[in-house]
């Protein structure tokens, strides 16, 4: 019986969807210093308000979210073809542990803390040297933090490949911005 990943965990999440504050969104973006050079990747990208601003307002070169939810996958794309962003950003109805992110040199995540971790061997894997990551509001266990960022109550951590792979001895050693 060949069914695939999404068939036999239809209803497993990596995080519950909570649309991200805009100021917050710009607060991640500004953090991976993100620009015309970059492809912004958001694992979990929900209404892909994360890709839509890399593209618009940071200028990023490219965008690309995955998403296994269809509703959200749907409306996403309906909100970038009215937008007019299609040749720019894309997204892919799939499982972001299924995502090919060798190219990205920025990735956003918003996921469990489970979840960072479960895909914390992947990124270690397929990253590119350079590449950011930033984390909302939950830490990549292991990984050196390069920078955090507090904004209205919520912390971003920001690492970079491949210093983030130094196993850390404490998690509280990123520099306050």
């Amino acid at each position: 019986m060949g069914s695939t990943w999404e068939e036999k965990h239809e209803t497993f999440s990596l995080a519950r969807w909570e649309p991200t504050p805009l100021e917050t969104v710009k607060s991640m973006l500004e953090l991976a210093k993100v620009n015309s050079k970059d492809k912004v990747y958001d694992l979990g990208c929900g209404d892909a308000r994360i890709l839509i601003m890399a593209v618009k307002e940071f200028g990023s070169k490219r965008a690309v979210g995955y998403e296994i939810r269809q509703d959200l996958c749907e409306g996403s794309k309906k909100e970038i073809r009215r937008q007019h962003l299609q040749k720019r950003i894309s997204v892919i109805k799939g499982n972001l542990l299924d995502a090919d992110v060798s190219e990205a040199s920025v990735i956003t995540l918003y996921l469990y803390p489970t979840a960072n971790e479960i895909l914390r061997p992947k990124l270690e894997k397929e990253t590119k040297f350079g590449t950011r990551v930033v984390s909302h509001e939950h830490l990549i266990e292991t990984w050196q933090i390069a920078e955090t960022k507090e904004y209205s109550g919520e912390t971003l951590y920001l690492y970079i490949v491949p210093e983030a792979f130094q196993i850390s001895s404490s998690y509280g050693n990123a520099n306050k911005r």
